[in-house]
């Protein structure tokens, strides 16, 4: 019998003894019958004789019972059902479509990479419904995974060919650093957090990438022993762009990273000819840069 058969008989049963205690009837049983009318609790049940239940510790058991089988049900019930593959392959295909592409993301590598990259292989299962949904996501520890299509933004205005050395300013969970992985040659990334750099590295393990290095640091600090770097992209936001970060960007490089506290601007710098230039691309919310 199924859980949900159960309490529905539980509830039958339930019912039936409320109306008997209410009007002092008895229920036929085997070897004899239950007698609902007020009176103790007598034990065992002999041929032909009434033993009385008291009406209250019946209603008792079967309100337990009601309520340890209700719960199982209704949790087994609300648990989410896990996607398919396919369903999860077509949900990717459409955040690209409806969320990225159809907002002004043109590169086609990006497009390619955001389509290829497995969201939900980054989140726990209990989350992939939400995998591919339009807006970041908790990952612990205080940490989001962020916006599919703010993931395309930044890593369009890299303006990445595929050659490059690229520094990621906060590793999270990992997929912005494995879409990264898809543009460039190789990316160095940073972060604070060793329980989030763990789980980072096992997911992007996982998924074979050969030409990312996760190391647990101050990412204000940026990446010294592998600088200069063609391009930095931050994925926390400070309050000013850290000094260490343009100090470590190549000639002709970009960086791109959130900027601010309340009202944070994502922002763009290049530098030529040894000068920093600056521009905004985009109000966003990121959390702080540690």
């Amino acid at each position: 019998m199924t859980t949900k058969s159960c309490f529905f008989l539980l509830l039958m049963l339930f019912f039936f003894a409320l109306r008997g205690v209410s009007e002092g009837r008895s229920l036929p049983c085997a070897g004899g019958v239950l007698d609902f009318s007020p009176g103790p609790l007598c034990s065992g049940l002999k041929g032909g004789k009434t033993s009385q239940l008291s009406g209250s510790v019946l209603m008792g058991a079967l309100a337990g019972g009601l309520a340890s089988v209700g719960l199982a049900w209704f949790k087994g019930n609300g648990r989410s059902r896990r996607p398919s593959d396919d369903q999860l392959c077509d949900a990717r295909k459409r955040m690209v479509d409806e969320q990225i592409e159809r907002r002004g993301i043109r590169d086609d590598r990006v497009l390619a990479a955001m389509r290829k990259v497995e969201r939900h292989s980054f989140l726990p299962d209990s989350q992939w419904e939400s995998a591919y949904s339009d807006h970041p996501l908790p990952i612990g520890e205080e940490q989001t995974i962020s916006q599919p299509y703010i993931v395309a933004l930044m890593s369009e205005s890299l303006r990445l060919g595929g050659d490059e050395r690229v520094l990621e300013v906060g590793t999270g969970c990992g997929y912005q650093t494995a879409v990264l992985a898809e543009l460039a040659k190789e990316v160095f990334s940073v972060e604070i957090l060793p329980g989030l750099a763990e789980r980072a590295r096992a997911a992007l393990e996982t998924l074979d990438y050969t030409n990312i290095h996760i190391v647990v640091g101050d990412g204000r600090q940026g990446w010294l022993e592998n600088a200069p770097y063609d391009a930095i992209l931050g994925a926390a936001a400070p309050r000013e762009v850290p000094e260490a970060l343009l100090e470590q960007l190549k000639e002709d490089g970009r960086l791109v990273i959130p900027v601010g506290e309340v009202n944070q601007e994502l922002e763009l710098y290049s530098r030529k000819a040894g000068e920093i230039a600056s521009e905004r691309i985009a109000p966003v919310r990121f959390v702080p840069l540690r």
